[in-house]
């Protein structure tokens, strides 16, 4: 965990945290003129073309683009599970194309918690021991782990569900655990691909509120959607086409 990382949070049963917008804190992520290329037969596909963008701490952002437009490989890049073929990325001031497999598995569990819109649950396992796999990971102990887990439970309003499987809860708590497992390791961004994707609209209103109070608690946020509702919810929206930035703005309220 970055030093800069949120400590633990309180639980978030209290009402939606008003729309407020967080100063930007130290710049977690800044990547330079990245390509990414992929060959498939004589063809070259040219997934990103010279990428510039700058996440700092403290930010709430949507990435925005139709199929095709390099939205998917800048997640990719993003999370560290995959490199560009040419440009810089560095993450936490940390040149990402230097780092061994191992350094880059470790980003992926201690930095970076992912929200998938499969949720990616274990089907046999029951919401505590899902949300305590990163830690099994990064060399927790069973107490400890216990604890944390617990506790993100606990934060996104599933105290009461913690011995449940995946197949005893609805899409949404489903999801709220798939955030609790990303939280637990108090990383420095949570990166979520399309995380209302499988949900109601209702239920994905609740999950936005629920993005909304983590921000408002000091998260950084990266939502890749093609949702124009989805995206509104971010302080920023990044607009790709045809693998380049097309634009960079501040999202209406």
């Amino acid at each position: 965990m970055s030093p800069d990382a949120p400590a633990a949070m309180t639980p978030l049963s209290a009402p939606t945290a008003p729309r407020i917008v967080r100063p930007p804190g130290d710049l977690v992520i800044d990547i330079k003129g990245v390509t990414k290329l992929y060959h498939m037969g004589e063809e070259t596909i040219h997934a990103l073309r010279g990428v510039e963008l700058a996440i700092h701490r403290n930010e709430y952002l949507a990435v925005m683009g139709p199929s095709g437009s390099g939205k998917s490989t800048l997640m990719n890049m993003l999370g560290c599970l995959d490199t560009p073929t040419a440009g810089h990325y560095e993450f936490n001031g940390k040149n990402v194309a230097t780092m061994t497999d191992d350094e880059l598995a470790g980003i992926r569990n201690r930095e970076i918690g992912f929200v998938f819109q499969p949720f990616n649950l274990l089907p046999r396992s029951d919401a505590l021991h899902n949300v305590e796999l990163p830690l099994i990971y990064a060399g927790f102990s069973p107490a400890a782990r216990r604890e944390r887990a617990l506790q993100a439970l606990e934060n996104v309003g599933l105290g009461n569900r913690v011995h449940h499987r995946p197949n005893e809860l609805s899409g949404g708590q489903r999801q709220r655990v798939a955030i609790a497992r990303a939280l637990v390791n108090r990383p420095s961004i949570i990166l979520a691909d399309e995380p209302t994707g499988n949900l109601d609209s209702r239920t994905g209103e609740e999950i936005m509120e629920l993005f909304e109070q983590l921000y408002a608690q000091g998260n950084t946020i990266i939502v890749v959607t093609h949702e124009e509702d989805i995206a509104r919810h971010a302080r920023l929206i990044v607009r790709l086409r045809d693998g380049l930035i097309e634009s960079d703005a501040a999202a209406a309220p």
